[in-house]
């Protein structure tokens, strides 16, 4: 019977300590980075935009003079955007999933949907402001509307939405869904019941980042032709409308004339960045909620 080789072993324990301590520094660099980068941003932002920030700001309208501008308008257009893109979203990306996961036959077809659903995820944003223009803005003829920009967000979120939930609905254990049929239950009791707030933790949080993205994308609503102009305030969904990193955009481009909209640029992101810990926020503690209770 052959010995261990107790140096050899010890050789390659310190080689494998070496490379350990080798790649967790490497991976603290790049933790390191971020967090650094993401301060800097941050502290500029703050720095600059605090000193704007007041109430004849969040509530005043958009104007030609960087003074007497406000964002209330930006505001009222983003979250009426958000009230077409979130229903559209969640009903559309959470049922298509129960029906690859759970209907759909297994074979070429779903497959096919798959791969397209998985390749549609990654295609750029401004792709879907150019068949949001082609199909709600002219086809449809809603014109660059709430609708019309809510339906274009929806699109480009919706497969990332679809993909987070088969994957919460594949993580729930099968002998849940085993149970509930040996109980009697049809299949939809099944997926209402059991199946689907099992997953809604893992939904919900699928559907946080894919929203919070909707909620900053300009590409899209650019190219439909969303104004950044002194339009009066949204209504409705069928009023056009701006939303504030639209107004973020065109401001930081016209700091090249007048230098103090840079300021206001800096301004509406802090009230973006709020907004959306306030929506993420609200969306965390409903998932949080779930997740207590399954």
């Amino acid at each position: 019977m052959k010995y261990i080789n107790q140096e050899q072993v010890q050789s390659k324990m310190n080689r494998r300590l070496v490379k350990n301590n080798i790649f967790k520094t490497l991976f603290a660099l790049a933790t390191m980075f971020g967090i650094v980068v993401l301060a800097i941003l941050i502290i500029r932002v703050l720095t600059q935009g605090l000193a704007w920030i007041d109430m004849d700001f969040i509530t005043g309208k958009l104007s030609t003079s960087a003074d007497r501008a406000g964002i209330m308008g930006a505001i009222l257009g983003t979250l009426w955007l958000m009230i077409v893109v979130i229903p559209v979203t969640l009903i559309l990306g959470v049922a298509t999933a129960i029906y690859l996961e759970l209907y759909a036959p297994k074979g070429k077809f779903q497959a096919i949907i798959q791969t397209n659903i998985a390749n549609l995820a990654g295609v750029p944003s401004i792709v879907y402001g150019l068949l949001g223009l082609t199909v709600f803005v002219r086809a449809m003829d809603l014109g660059n509307v709430v609708l019309a920009g809510g339906l274009t967000l929806s699109l480009l979120v919706l497969p990332i939405v679809i993909v987070a939930s088969q994957e919460a609905i594949r993580a729930v254990p099968q002998h849940l869904g085993e149970a509930s049929f040996g109980m009697g239950a049809t299949k939809w009791q099944t997926v209402k019941n059991i199946v689907l707030p099992a997953s809604l933790p893992g939904i919900l949080t699928g559907s946080i980042l894919a929203l919070s993205r909707a909620i900053g994308e300009t590409a899209p609503l650019t190219v439909i032709g969303i104004p950044a102009l002194l339009i009066p305030f949204p209504g409705g969904i069928f009023d056009t409308f701006t939303i504030m990193p639209m107004q973020i955009y065109y401001w930081t481009i016209d700091s090249s004339l007048v230098s103090e909209y840079a300021n206001l640029a800096a301004a509406t992101i802090v009230v973006l960045l709020v907004m959306l810990f306030i929506l993420n926020s609200i969306a965390v503690i409903i998932r949080n909620k779930f997740q207590q209770r399954y």
